[in-house]
């Protein structure tokens, strides 16, 4: 059987490669590796929809803290192909410990607004948070407001914010550095925390539930968690707190309205380069960016994509042009800024 199978063989170029294929498993599709500092169910969904529609694979590898430590200490042998990460502090993290690669994609840069991606392709956002204020229906009257006027002393003994040092506050605030210099920057710090109602903790949403209670007036938030109090995600408790609110959409006198994002690179020793940028180009789709709106209650950072009827009723966001890779510069003046005045103190 043996000899007869190799005369036929010898016979009939191809034939035995061809008998070797036949019947064979189909070739596996390529396995994704994403390590992410996302909580993993709010970016299932994306992932679900990417190997429905691609037939790929995805595995996550979550990590709350350290992810570009352990992807640098990785080196070569790392498995990651995407990094993804809330706050551009996080994404500029990357570049700077040199996890990233740089990607150069027509369809990621007409999607992602400049002053929203690395100029060098090394990170892209994905999504967008307003930071905004909210504000009792029963003590504000005011339709509007900027971020410097929440220095004043009108304000004085009404305002609830998370910790200065979050991540949150600290963009917020190395925006403020960008725009108007350290100098100023302190000198509103320091009248933000005298107008504070409460010690600076907790979190945005207890923001809401301190102001339905009376503690304060208004206080500094992100805009998603609107939508997920509203939509009674997070309880009929937290529902009425997001229903007690009116939520105004503060600028810079010298510019709009602050925004942090999500986003992701390729790992720079990515495995699979061409199914990374094949997935952050999901991403930014309208399929996918249709998704990051609805279930997260987030901005899409690509035009023309609608937004959750809850984030819609905020009114129309105008997002600060400067870029946030400028912003991240001042990240750690920032929170030096933040001890030196005791803001949470």
């Amino acid at each position: 059987m043996q000899r007869a199978f190799l005369k036929i063989s010898t016979l009939v170029p191809g034939l035995l490669a061809g008998l070797l294929s036949f019947g064979a498993a189909p070739a596996q599709a390529d396995t994704l590796t994403i390590y992410t500092t996302r909580e993993p169910g709010l970016i299932a969904p994306l992932i679900e929809m990417f190997e429905t529609d691609t037939g790929n694979k995805v595995e996550t590898v979550f990590m709350k803290d350290g992810l570009g430590e352990r992807v640098a200490a990785e080196g070569r042998l790392s498995k990651a192909d995407v990094l993804m990460a809330v706050d551009v502090g996080n994404l500029t993290d990357f570049v700077e410990k040199g996890v990233t690669q740089p990607v150069r994609s027509e369809a990621l840069e007409a999607a992602v607004p400049a002053q929203l991606r690395d100029a060098e392709g090394r990170w892209f956002a994905l999504s967008a948070r307003a930071r905004v204020l909210y504000a009792s229906k029963e003590r504000v009257s005011q339709k509007d407001i900027t971020y410097e006027q929440l220095a004043q002393p009108e304000w004085k003994g009404r305002l609830c914010l998370r910790s200065g040092q979050h991540p949150y506050n600290i963009a917020l605030i190395a925006a403020y550095i960008a725009h108007h210099g350290e100098a100023k920057a302190e000198e509103w710090l320091k009248g933000v925390k005298a107008n504070l109602a409460r010690k600076a903790a907790g979190g945005d949403r207890d923001v809401a539930r301190d102001i339905l209670g009376g503690i304060c007036d208004a206080g500094l938030a992100n805009s998603y968690y609107v939508g997920a109090m509203r939509s009674g995600k997070g309880g009929e408790e937290q529902k009425k707190w997001g229903e007690a609110i009116n939520v105004l959409l503060p600028k810079f006198e010298d510019g709009a309205t602050h925004v942090n994002v999500s986003g992701a690179g390729v790992a720079r020793h990515a495995p699979n380069r061409d199914l990374a940028v094949k997935f952050l180009e999901f991403l930014v789709s309208d399929k996918g960016q249709e998704l990051y709106a609805q279930a997260n209650f987030e901005y899409p950072v690509k035009d023309g994509v609608a937004i959750s009827p809850l984030i819609a009723e905020l009114g129309t966001l105008a997002p600060d042009t400067m870029p946030l890779s400028e912003v991240a510069k001042h990240r750690k003046k920032a929170s030096e800024l933040v001890d030196k005045v005791g803001f949470d103190g």
